[in-house]
């Protein structure tokens, strides 16, 4: 059974930081791109960042220069540091992991993240 765990959320004033951890279990981690989505006010859920399997990053565009995602295959866990978070950041983000781009996958509960002016 695979599971996605989200930890790290909380409430941070605009330009604070938040680093965001997502372990995963019950699958081959090392295999899996794994990412971040989040679910913002008024918005669809939206990719915020994955790492493929060698560890090359891709990011949303208003993410870019910001959020840094990485990945510890040994620790089977995925991490997303938000830096300078402003409150169209606020939403609830979730892990993801999934065996191609084109695939749908797995996803955590969501963690809330909260950003005050």
């Amino acid at each position: 059974q695979v599971q996605l765990v989200e930890s790290g959320g909380g409430s941070v004033q605009a330009g604070g930081s938040l680093t965001l951890s997502c372990l995963a279990s019950g699958l081959d981690f090392p295999r899996y791109l794994m990412g971040w989505y989040r679910e913002t006010p008024g918005k669809e859920r939206e990719l915020v960042a994955r790492i493929f399997y060698g560890g090359t990053p891709g990011y949303g565009d208003s993410m870019k220069g910001r959020f840094t995602i990485a990945r510890n295959n040994s620790l089977n866990t995925v991490f997303l540091r938000m830096n300078n978070l402003q409150p169209e950041d606020k939403g609830v983000y979730y892990c993801n992991a999934r065996r191609a781009v084109s695939l749908e996958g797995y996803w955590g509960r969501g963690i809330q993240v909260t950003v005050s002016s």
